[in-house]
């Protein structure tokens, strides 16, 4: 079962579950992107107590709830069902999302990533941890109202796919600012890119190498930097020209990307300052540093 937008007037609930290694923690950030209010790892038997916490009596209504749930609550799953139902009379919009991956491509990422599966702790091989967290939860994925198997997805993919299915129904463009490194390569599916090798590089200060376009001592060095100032104007001007025309075609989601030689510095920065630019008079603004991930 599919759904694909929030009942008008209900807040989203959506909890996450699924395979370990499938993408949940990367999810829970887009959705933390969008604004939901995101909580990992919660009994489900708290859910309904943590939506009353959030919505009743409350002017400042978060704009959604994303909760993970995994293999780690242990006896905890068999009250989810329960959950849910209760959600659902307390006026919630909720929904189980349920991320899958192959088997092969989780044994990929274990490996690349050197962590342990949560249930290897019990003495299984990671083939047979697998195995069995597949078999405890899947009483779940028949459940859930949404399947998304990342199999094929890199984290870049998955966030941008949470932020059209999730934040396209909310209404309006999406825009998601996006650094990069040159070297790496462009970033799937941008719909904008501009170069900032031309701007000063902090790279070449020891005394800022260290740090990143997030940190003040780098912003405060581009902030300073005229050639720098006359590129973001630039890039504002260019957008704000453009960026109606998108919405005008009913385009739900739109990626510019900012490239320069490491993906630290400058780009960081610039997407940073575009995306502040714009959250001031947009809902819908995202940033992500591929580099920094």
């Amino acid at each position: 079962m599919h759904t694909d937008a929030a009942t008008p007037g209900k807040i989203r609930v959506v909890v996450l579950t699924g395979l370990s290694g499938a993408g949940k923690t990367v999810a829970l950030r887009a959705f933390e992107d969008l604004g939901f209010y995101c909580v990992d790892n919660l009994p489900t038997s708290l859910l309904p107590a943590l939506y009353r916490a959030l919505v009743e009596g409350r002017r400042d209504l978060p704009r959604g709830i994303a909760v993970g749930v995994d293999v780690r609550s242990r006896g905890d799953l068999e009250r989810l069902p329960d959950a849910l139902s209760r959600l659902a009379e307390a006026g919630a919009d909720a929904e189980l999302a349920f991320l899958e991956s192959r088997d092969a491509v989780l044994l990929k990422r274990y490996a690349s990533s050197r962590r342990r599966h949560p249930l290897s702790e019990d003495g299984l091989s990671l083939v047979d941890a697998i195995a069995e967290e597949r078999r405890r939860l899947r009483p779940l994925m028949a459940i859930a109202n949404r399947t998304i198997d990342t199999s094929d997805s890199n984290v870049h993919q998955l966030r941008r796919q949470i932020a059209t299915d999730y934040g396209a129904a909310t209404g309006g463009l999406t825009l998601m600012f996006e650094s990069f490194a040159y070297g790496r390569g462009l970033p799937p599916d941008c719909d904008f890119v501009f170069d900032a090798r031309c701007l000063p590089n902090p790279h070449w200060d020891p005394r800022l190498r260290p740090f990143s376009g997030l940190d003040a001592a780098v912003r405060d060095f581009l902030d300073g930097q005229g050639v720098v100032v006359q590129y973001l104007a630039d890039v504002q001007q260019f957008l704000d020209a453009w960026l109606p025309r998108f919405e005008s075609e009913d385009k739900g989601y739109l990626t510019v990307a900012i490239g320069c030689t490491g993906g630290r510095h400058r780009s960081v920065y610039i997407a940073e300052r575009l995306a502040d630019h714009y959250r001031a008079s947009r809902d819908q603004v995202l940033s992500f540093h591929r580099e920094l991930e």
